[in-house]
């Protein structure tokens, strides 16, 4: 999608061009058909591009909500090194899985899976809870054990050592009050509830890899996010 996005914006596809096949692009770029079903739907969605029933897809231009970033906590945990952020490992471990994040996985509810909940540290005080639950045979092999804050990213590390790889993030955003163990963990004040942003990564095929679930105290964040207007 970005080396699409590169050629939109050097002029190489100028808006109102017809853009290449799926065909075309899935041998040009040596993917599978969902991926590049899925980069174009994306595109499509921000604006990069136009679809019309039985001529194809055409270029509209750099989208002006191009420069604007999206404020997505579960995306940033999974692409940016933990080293980036001061915060603790509160627990790793095969667990038993809750039920929405079961669902998420598509796995039994109360089977096993495995968890790493980083408590993360902004401007001396405790931010967002922060809790990666995976299968245990993706966890296999990992350094998601360790205490150390992992010097690359969680898409990264997973890529490199068990050779998944990401395609696309499914999110959902609750509200709830939190437990009496996560509000002494973030230093909450009484009544004060919690935003849940949960995350379910899946590959190409749409099969579940991984769930990010990030525990946000609603009085010290906001969520932010840019789309278009259709």
């Amino acid at each position: 999608m970005q080396a699409l996005q590169r050629r939109i914006e050097s002029g190489a596809y100028p808006p109102g061009s017809l853009l290449p096949s799926e065909h075309q692009l899935i041998q040009e770029f040596g993917v599978s058909r969902p991926t590049v079903v899925a980069a174009l739907r994306v595109m499509r969605e921000q604006g990069w591009i136009e679809s019309q029933q039985g001529k194809g897809r055409f270029v509209r231009g750099r989208p002006a909500m191009a420069a604007v970033e999206p404020n997505r906590p579960g995306q940033a945990y999974l692409t940016n090194p933990e080293t980036d952020a001061l915060g603790e490992l509160v627990e790793a471990g095969a667990v038993a899985l809750p039920n929405r994040v079961a669902a998420l996985l598509e796995a039994q509810p109360k089977s096993k899976a495995f968890l790493r909940r980083r408590l993360v540290i902004r401007d001396g005080e405790p931010s967002e809870l922060v809790s990666l639950w995976l299968p245990l045979e993706l966890s296999e092999g990992t350094d998601l054990t360790s205490g150390e804050p992992l010097p690359q990213g969680i898409r990264q590390h997973l890529q490199s050592r068990k050779g998944v790889r990401f395609d696309h993030i499914v999110e959902q955003i609750t509200a709830r009050m939190p437990t009496a163990q996560e509000a002494k963990q973030l230093g909450m004040p009484n009544n004060v509830p919690l935003l849940a942003v949960f995350g379910a990564v899946r590959d190409a095929s749409g099969r579940p890899l991984v769930v990010v679930e990030v525990l946000l105290p609603a009085d010290r964040h906001e969520l932010e996010d840019a789309y278009p207007v259709r």
